[in-house]
């Protein structure tokens, strides 16, 4: 019951209203997107609201670039902030419902910390070589995304995320598959369908960052989420969820 009323407190959190759209990755042409491009996705996006932009960003200039450059990375921004929310909106129901590995997590043999409390617990039960480990992937994962493909501040894709497999000089490692759709299932994909799954990802990702951060506001303010406070869904934390080694 927990779990369904968990995933049910994202529902009720709309982010429609929320910054510009983003381009994600499904695309594979080059794109040079001016504001235009925004307001039509944007509409695609939110019907109601449609384009919405309180602080002006896309008409601003980023490092004194151009302003496709400039709308390229606010999109880039904010498909790769969505992906990682919904990875985290759903890692921390997983974790906090005690699904996990059953193997040990080290060669000690040392369980995982799943005793050790809520999510944000269970990571400072982590020892710091375990979060130097994934601090360290999701490092080249980012430093890989900067130098593979075009750039999409130089008319690539936004949330493109380039393939392992065209650049083999690059990894010192052979990689068998790529991180987006390793396994093609994707590939056959009409326009159509690739320009729909565009809108749920923006939509989704939206949705995801504010659930991520209303269960951590929650764990370290409790009753500034009145729906988890009220149904009691998230433990008090009294560390500190944006210091990893704190």
């Amino acid at each position: 019951m927990k779990f369904l009323i968990t995933i049910f407190v994202a529902a009720v959190a709309s982010v429609s209203a929320f910054a510009p759209s983003s381009l994600s990755a499904r695309p594979s042409v080059a794109v040079s997107e001016t504001i235009k491009d925004l307001e039509v996705l944007a509409a695609k996006a939110n019907p109601v609201i449609k384009f919405y932009d309180p602080l002006q960003l896309s008409t601003t200039t980023i490092f004194n670039d151009s302003e496709e450059a400039t709308i390229g990375f606010l999109r880039h921004a904010e498909i790769k902030h969505g992906r990682v929310a919904m990875a985290a909106f759903v890692g921390y129901i997983v974790q906090y419902n005690g699904i996990h590995w059953p193997t040990p997590i080290n060669l000690a043999g040392d369980p995982y910390p799943f005793a050790a409390g809520s999510p944000p617990e269970q990571w400072d039960a982590l020892s710091d070589p375990a979060k130097w480990q994934i601090i360290l992937f999701v490092g080249f994962l980012e430093w890989f995304s900067e130098i593979g493909g075009t750039h999409y501040m130089r008319g690539g894709v936004p949330g493109a995320y380039p393939k392992f497999s065209d650049s083999p000089d690059t990894i010192p490692h052979p990689v068998p598959l790529n991180l987006y759709d390793p396994f093609g299932f994707s590939k056959n994909a009409s326009a159509e369908q690739k320009a729909s799954g565009l809108v749920k990802e923006i939509n989704n990702g939206r949705l995801a960052m504010l659930g991520i951060m209303g269960f951590l506001a929650e764990q370290k303010l409790e009753g500034s989420v009145p729906f988890l406070k009220i149904y009691n869904l998230v433990s008090h934390y009294d560390g500190e969820p944006m210091a990893p080694f704190g």
